[in-house]
């Protein structure tokens, strides 16, 4: 029989990667436009700012300390996407001539990316909590905490898988289809702000 933090570990991985609910997907992926696979390790920690971002947010609101108002925030996380999308697309420019042999890549500010990363977190932090709020079983008030700990332990395990999978599709783009890291992070970041911003427009709360 597994345990309530294998149940709670399970729940955090199955919602994160959950194409129902694709919207966190389609930020991680906004997130991994502008990066290639062998720079996993800065993804593996920009994702994990998303984590702490997220895991506060989702803690305050499950021990209802902080309100939330389900409706204004599952209209700004698509927000959060496009906001992404357009720093991508408008802040990463071409670097000098003189790096033109490491396939034009990007200027990264990474620093500026991990607060991004980490602001954006606390959006979605409050829309991970009305699901964890409603698989809460009656009596398990006691054990909260550590079904927190589990849920958002989940939920890291599974952004970074999406991570792998979006950074091995990006290898084959680069590497065997040889398109250009521009031409993939306008794509990548376009499709992502094309599709947020229809989600906004539907979700808008007034």
């Amino acid at each position: 029989m597994r345990s309530t933090f294998g149940t709670y570990l399970q729940l955090g991985f199955e919602h994160i990667s959950d194409l129902n609910g694709y919207d966190h997907i389609l930020f991680i992926v906004a997130l991994c436009a502008i990066y290639r696979l062998k720079e996993w390790r800065k993804v593996a920690i920009l994702v994990t700012a998303f984590t702490i971002g997220h895991s506060i947010t989702l803690a305050l609101a499950a021990l209802d300390i902080i309100p939330i108002k389900a409706a204004l925030i599952e209209f700004l996380i698509p927000v959060t996407i496009v906001a992404t999308a357009l720093y991508n697309v408008i802040v990463h420019k071409m670097e000098d001539a003189e790096n033109a042999e490491d396939n034009k890549t990007f200027n990264r500010k990474i620093n500026l990316n991990y607060l991004f990363a980490l602001l954006f977190g606390l959006i979605h932090g409050m829309g991970f909590s009305n699901f964890f709020k409603s698989m809460l079983l009656p009596g398990e008030e006691g054990q909260l905490i550590s079904q927190l700990l589990a849920f958002n332990i989940g939920v890291e395990l599974g952004q970074l898988t999406i991570v792998l999978i979006i950074l091995i599709f990006a290898y084959v783009a680069f590497n065997i289809l040889k398109i250009k890291q521009r031409e993939w992070n306008l794509f990548v970041s376009g499709s992502a702000a094309g599709i947020a911003l229809i989600m906004a427009l539907e979700r808008i709360p007034f």
